[in-house]
């Protein structure tokens, strides 16, 4: 019964929008334009200021101490306050933290006396909740991988911290898979994905966790703990060596897993990013907990984009959040006419408002959000070309089906480097409720 209400619900809200969407038929064809609708939040209409969408054109600065700010994740802790963590640098550095007491309103306070170890940190960290079905209570895990990177030696693997009481106090980095092990690998953005598994239909104590390397193979690991809590990840493998092909091709990299049926559900879907740009980023889905994938596909073109984080919100539907990729028509003439990046441009941080049945039907969803504009070069207001140097979000979704969006860019066209020679790029957050943005969607569709 509850998920019946739930459906009504999305087809209620689907209706609302429905004669936008009629209007705009979803397109199936790799490199299109996608067609259904987008809500610019990058700048506040005068008619929408002193009401209740106002706050859907806000930014809360998360950290601007830098002159390069990027890359966060974040987690929901148990007293409703979000921990973000982000590294100190373009991809690598020290991990370093803001935490907001107030739903990602402001970013005032921090985790304290951090490991000395996270100082060495060679990726962006990423960081999970994991729950146990054994009485246990919550650890939070922090995953920073030992990347190569120009002329810096890699003892290779990746690091985990553990934190048994909500990010308080955290374990130092210990280390797998290095080239001391007897099985090493170099991985990038591990893990991308962290997913628990289940057996005979119920939750374990295991989470798939997943990266790629150099080469663009994708792994998979499986996280344990045994009795005294000490961490255990299986011998990687390399998940989709099956499709290799359309691997290669593709560059697939920077896996985000989604379960079916809000989170509860049998069936795994991956978003993969195209990092070849020459095709839209791949969907496979997966019916026996990871172990085998179906053929990957390319996702519609209102999906396409790099670096996806997905999130259930009550009614069932999912926010997804990326680094816009556009290959299609417009994307191709503005790319000419700008002399940018080869026939593909980006719109910048951007988000999907759809359903797990869509992206299981390679239907377009129902409608995309601008996040906020990114700055390019010479641009003094938000243009459709943007920056795409941006995305790598930390979502989390509060109580009351508030999303707190934290990511990266040059979100000013005012805010300069030091050397006041380009533009700054630090962590902002945004917060949204989709009743709101689809209330604005279907006034901007009825006009």
């Amino acid at each position: 019964m509850k998920y019946l209400f739930i459906i009504i619900g999305i087809i209620a809200v689907a209706a609302g929008i429905g004669i936008c969407i009629a209007k705009l038929k979803a397109s199936r064809f790799t490199g299109s334009d996608y067609k259904i609708p987008e809500l610019d939040l990058s700048e506040m209409p005068e008619q929408v200021k002193d009401t209740e969408y106002e706050y859907l054109y806000e930014l809360s600065v998360v950290d601007d101490t830098n002159d390069y700010m990027a890359h966060p994740d974040s987690v929901l802790l148990k007293n409703a306050d979000i921990l973000t963590v982000y590294p100190k640098g373009h991809g690598k550095g020290a991990v370093l933290n803001r935490i907001s007491k107030d739903s990602g309103v402001s970013w005032n306070s921090s985790v304290e006396n951090t490991p000395v170890s996270w100082e060495n940190s060679l990726e962006t960290p990423t960081v999970y909740r994991l729950e146990f079905s054994d009485g246990r209570p919550d650890k939070l895990i922090l995953i920073s991988a030992n990347s190569k990177w120009p002329n810096m030696k890699t003892p290779g693997g990746f690091e985990c911290s553990v934190s048994d009481d909500e990010g308080q106090t955290w374990s130092e980095f210990k280390r797998f898979f290095s080239f001391e092990d007897d099985f090493s690998v170099v991985p990038i953005v591990a893990m991308a994905s962290l997913t628990r598994l289940k057996e005979n239909g119920e939750f374990t104590d295991k989470w798939m966790g997943f990266f790629h390397d150099s080469k663009y193979y994708n792994y998979k690991s499986v996280l344990s703990f045994d009795e005294e809590g000490n961490i255990h990840w299986s011998t990687p493998e390399k998940y989709l060596a099956p499709h290799r092909k359309i691997e290669k091709k593709a560059q697939m990299c920077e896996i985000e897993v989604i379960r079916s049926h809000m989170g509860k559900g049998d069936e795994l879907c991956l978003i993969a990013r195209s990092q070849s740009k020459k095709i839209n980023s791949m969907i496979a889905f997966s019916s026996d907990e990871g172990k085998t994938w179906s053929e990957p596909k390319p996702a519609p073109a209102a999906l396409n984009g790099e670096r996806h984080k997905a999130e259930y919100t009550s009614d069932g539907r999912l926010l997804i959040t990326f680094r816009s990729i556009e290959r299609g028509r417009k994307a191709e003439s503005h790319a000419k006419k700008k002399d940018k990046l080869k026939g593909w441009i980006s719109e910048g941080l951007v988000a999907w408002v759809g359903t797990y049945e869509d992206l299981k039907s390679a239907t377009e969803g129902q409608y995309r959000i601008k996040l906020a504009h990114i700055y390019d070069e010479g641009q003094t207001a938000p243009e459709y070309y943007a920056n795409a140097d941006t995305g790598y979000c930390g979502n989390v979704v509060l109580s009351d089906d508030t999303y707190v969006i934290c990511a990266y860019g040059k979100f000013s066209a005012m805010e300069k480097t030091a050397d006041g020679k380009g533009l700054k790029t630090y962590i902002a957050s945004k917060r949204i409720r989709l009743k709101d943005t689809d209330a604005l969607v279907k006034k901007m569709c009825d006009k």
